[in-house]
Parts: structure tokens; C-alpha cells; sequence
């Protein structure tokens, strides 16, 4: 699969290569009441009940299905999730894999990673320390790179949830969506093309997208935050910025205490376990980050279930 339009068509066609080794994700209707919210029931896509615990896994496999694997298998830098995801799908299609991850990745994480029986690098203070070295050894080993979101294939992995969310719950207005490098609100954006309007959410202490569009291009953000394992690159991806210019309709930015706030709120309500990365959405709805407007129903896409959050140690 070449360069060219990140489309619905294109989506379409992926989805129908991966649909043998995805979950098709539920969704539920919580009443906003539950939440203390007034208006429509919210309608929460479960994406933590993916493979390997997040939508990453659509992207793993659309890059691996549809690009050439060598020999040397795959290479991956990730803050954890990408990296469960491609060790996982290598796992499953029997090619080697190779992940790099940041000291910053959850113990989950990287027990997940292993656990699937990739090679594993843990090292550097942050994704972009992880790229770099994945880089080095693709370069040197002639694995094939599987970028966590500036590549083609994996938006157009990850804009299979949308193809699966618009099938599921067809009345959405808008769809709100947690940003680190951008590849699923890419994806997502790729598929709707304006027919449901997406806002990306961001923690406040990694702004990639906030900061690609006042500045009319990617660039750099800083990379804090109780998130920053999964929602912070240090810039969003070449790719994805013109998508989300085109076809997002805002970015809001959240704090660490609603990020807090909505894992502990999913908990109460409704028995979802999320990592901090995966409630950023959730979070603007809860702090009123993002305000609803009367009669609008709302879709909040929840991924992320790699966390310690629960334990059954006796």
C-alpha cells in the first residue's frame, strides 16, 4: 500500500484486512446523570477492551498485513501502548519485533510487551529518546518501522474505530478524542470528513496539537504530565496535521486532577478501568472543558486499559 489519500475508501479496505485479528469494540449509553451531567446519555466507545488493551493494535496490524515484513521483523518506539501492540500482532503473524520505550512506560506496559516475546529496550527519558534509538536500529538491522503515528498505515488502522463507531452508534453530532502524536483523531477525522464534528482533547502538560495549529505546522510542546506515557510526543505528526487542520473543529486542553477525576468517575459509574491517557476525553467532558450544547449527542472514544490501576494480589 503506497502513499495516497487517507480517506474513508482507504479505511474501508484496511478494515476489511484486520477485521480477522481486531475486536469490534462495544459501546455503551451511560446517562449523563451518572455523571452528574445533564443532556443526552453519552455514548462511550470501549476501545480498552481491544487486543493488547488499545486501538493501537488497528494500526500494528494494518502495517503489518499491508507492508512488506523482511526478515528482521519489525522495529517500534512507543511510550508502551504502540509497543503491546505491535509485539502483539508480530506475536500473532510470527515476524520478530523489536520495541523501544521510554524509562517513563507503565510496569504494565512493559510486562504486556514482553509478555507477547518482543525484544525490548527500555531507555531515555521520553518517546522522542525511544525514536531516536529505534531509528539507529532500523537502520542497522533492516527491520521495518512501524511509526506510532506519522504513517499512513497506521491511520488508516486506527480510523477503522470510527468505521466501526459510525456503524454502531449513527446519530453522533460529536466525537471527542484524547491527542498525543494524533494518529487516532487522524484517523477518526479521515473518516467523518466533517460529518460529525471531532474535538481532540490534550492534557494541559502536553499540548502537541494546541501548539501545531497556532504555529500553522507541527513543532515542538512540552511532554509532561500524569499522561505523558502515552499522550506525549514532543510534535504531532507530518501527516496527521493537515488532516486535523481540515477536518477537527477544536483542541481543548485538560488537567492531571480531571484526568484523575474521570478514571475515578469511569470506575464509579460504570465499572471501566482506563489509564490516565485513556479518560483525556472523558476528562473535558467531566470538568466542562467541553461544554455540550442543548440536545447534542456525544460519542467519547476510552482506550487505554494498560494499567496497574487494578491489581488481584492477594
Amino acid at each position: 500500500m503506497g502513499d495516497g489519500e487517507i480517506g474513508r475508501d482507504a479505511i474501508a479496505a484496511v478494515e476489511t484486512v484486520i477485521r480477522p485479528y481486531i475486536r469490534r469494540t462495544p459501546v455503551i449509553e451511560i446517562e449523563a446523570a451518572d455523571f452528574g451531567l445533564g443532556g443526552h446519555p453519552i455514548v462511550l466507545k470501549l476501545e480498552v477492551t481491544q487486543r493488547a488493551g488499545s486501538f493501537k493494535t488497528r494500526g500494528a496490524f494494518a502495517n503489518l498485513l499491508t507492508r512488506n515484513v523482511p526478515s528482521a521483523g519489525v522495529v517500534a518506539a512507543s511510550g508502551g501502548n504502540h509497543g503491546a501492540a505491535v509485539a502483539f500482532a508480530a506475536n500473532r503473524l510470527a515476524k520478530p519485533a523489536h520495541i523501544f520505550v521510554p524509562e517513563i512506560s507503565s510496569p504494565a506496559k512493559i510486562a504486556k510487551i514482553r509478555g507477547y516475546g518482543a525484544d525490548l529496550v527500555v531507555g531515555g527519558a521520553r518517546y522522542a529518546d525511544a525514536l531516536q534509538a529505534s531509528e539507529a536500529f532500523a537502520a542497522q538491522s533492516g527491520a521495518l518501522p512501524v511509526h506510532a503515528f506519522d504513517q499512513r498505515e497506521t491511520l488508516l488502522g486506527q480510523g477503522t474505530l470510527a468505521f466501526e463507531l459510525e456503524a454502531q452508534a449513527p446519530d453522533l453530532d460529536t466525537v471527542l478524542v484524547g491527542v498525543g502524536g494524533g494518529g487516532l483523531i487522524g484517523g477518526i477525522a479521515a473518516w467523518y470528513c466533517g460529518g460529525v464534528k471531532v474535538v481532540g482533547v490534550e492534557p494541559e502538560g502536553s499540548p502537541t496539537l494546541t501548539k501545531a495549529l497556532e504555529a500553522g505546522k507541527p513543532v515542538d510542546a512540552a511532554t509532561e504530565g500524569i499522561a505523558a506515557d502515552s499522550l506525549a510526543p514532543k510534535r504531532i505528526g507530518k501527516l496527521v496535521y493537515p488532516i486535523v487542520r481540515d477536518h477537527v473543529a477544536s483542541v481543548v486542553l485538560v488537567t492531571d486532577e480531571a484526568i484523575c477525576a474521570a478514571q475515578r468517575a469511569l470506575w464509579e459509574a460504570a465499572r471501566i478501568v482506563a489509564e490516565p491517557g485513556g479518560v483525556a476525553a472523558t476528562a473535558a467532558l467531566l470538568s466542562g472543558r467541553y461544554r455540550s450544547r442543548p440536545g447534542e449527542r456525544i460519542g467519547v472514544i476510552v482506550s487505554g486499559g494498560n494499567t496497574t490501576a487494578v491489581s488481584f494480589d492477594r
